[in-house]
């Protein structure tokens, strides 16, 4: 095991030699911790792990911290509350070249540990576990979260991301010291988990997962997890760091549906059976247009803000067209359609004074009035995303700006 005092007196070598800190988590684990401790040690020891224990406290209030260091694990106190605040701050203090990272409620089998360990000294970056392979007793894991909700946001990770691993939120994992530096994780609570797997997937890492097991619980409390609350955090989390699944493919979606009801409505009215559609049906294909459009410009403000943040890798396509999208040709371009718009407008303008300002035919009027001011729209949306999109990249090198 590692030795804190001679870490402290040469925190170079002492880093060197301590090849993996298992970093357990802690809020009030005072029934199972000391079991966990001693599970981890075990499991190092008989496989010649140089390694330490690390408990992050995250403000206990039963004794933990006094079991912890009975049992000779390093307790940190991590002031920032929340399960993913907890992992970080164990992280940034842990001394290994490898980190791991287990419940202390004894629901996880620490004597798995030398197979995670196995394949990061293998090449592998993040290491998660698979308890649906792995096995899952009896009351270990609720209905909800069994059968509902890990399927479904492992699904939307593994379509979203093309993350392939099983089991997005296996609270048992490993990864480098050195990806979880790359990583630059943030999130504080327990959607920590699938932050992790995306930006090891966003930033083309190597993620392996292994069989593991899960077993009830040993707490004599309720679980720190809320089924809804966490659920809707983990789901919050996949759609807000992929711009495409969150405005650019509805907002396709809702652009092209809005341009073929508006191409099939433009000549005249349409019927299907009794059902008859005209300028009515005509607007709300051209709001589609519109707000199809918006969605498409906000993809691109959350991709460009992501990637000047850090927070996204930068794509081939972002490297090879967005120096061509410069203020001045946005300017040209929404000109020009808004030009298009006003062209029609005075069309219509004369039309309607050829009958002497009179009564006119609305629909047939409509049909010319609603593409023309849906035209000027556009045009006016693209001018100002195109001063938007420039001050956003204000903070790129000039190398990227084009």
């Amino acid at each position: 095991m590692c030795e804190m005092q001679a870490v402290e007196q040469n925190p170079v070598d002492a880093v060197d030699s301590c090849e993996l800190s298992v970093v357990i988590p802690c809020l009030n684990e005072a029934a199972t911790l000391a079991v966990c401790i001693a599970k981890a040690q075990q499991a190092m020891d008989q496989a010649g792990i140089q390694g330490e224990v690390i408990v992050a406290d995250n403000g206990s209030t039963d004794g933990s911290q006094a079991i912890a260091m009975e049992h000779g694990a390093r307790v940190l106190s991590i002031p920032q509350r929340g399960y993913g605040a907890a992992l970080q701050g164990g992280f940034r203090e842990a001394r290994g070249r490898y980190l791991m990272m287990a419940d202390g409620d004894d629901s996880y089998n620490f004597a798995h540990i030398p197979r995670f360990l196995e394949r990061l000294r293998a090449g592998a970056d993040l290491v998660i576990g698979n308890r649906f392979q792995g096995g899952i007793e009896p009351g270990a894991m609720p209905f909800l979260h069994r059968y509902l909700g890990n399927p479904v946001l492992t699904f939307l990770g593994r379509m979203i991301y093309r993350a392939h691993c099983g089991d997005f939120h296996c609270g048992m994992r490993g990864l480098s010291k050195s990806a979880f530096e790359r990583m630059h994780l943030a999130a504080p609570g327990m959607e920590f988990a699938s932050e992790m797997v995306v930006k090891a997937a966003l930033a083309g890492m190597r993620i392996e997962e292994i069989p593991t097991t899960l077993s009830p619980d040993g707490r004599n409390r309720r679980p720190h997890l809320r089924t809804w609350r966490d659920g809707w955090r983990h789901l919050r989390f996949l759609f807000l760091y992929s711009p495409n699944w969150l405005f650019l493919y509805p907002g396709l979606a809702l652009m092209a549906l809005g341009l073929a009801a508006t191409i099939w409505l433009l000549p005249h009215r349409r019927s299907i059976g009794a059902v008859s559609f005209d300028v009515d049906s005509l607007a709300y294909a051209l709001s589609a247009i519109l707000g199809g459009f918006q969605a498409i410009l906000f993809a691109l403000f959350a991709k460009v803000f992501g990637v000047i943040a850090g927070l996204l890798p930068r794509p081939q396509w972002m490297q090879r067209w967005l120096p061509r999208v410069t203020f001045e040709r946005g300017l040209l371009l929404g000109f020009l359609l808004f030009a298009g718009g006003l062209t029609a407008t005075i069309y219509g303008v004369r039309l309607w004074g050829a009958f002497g300002f009179g009564e006119l035919n609305p629909a047939a009027m409509l049909r010319v009035t609603l593409p023309s001011a849906c035209a000027m729209l556009l045009g006016v949306e693209i001018v100002f995303a195109s001063c938007f999109l420039s001050v956003l990249r204000l903070g790129e090198p000039e190398s990227e700006r084009g």
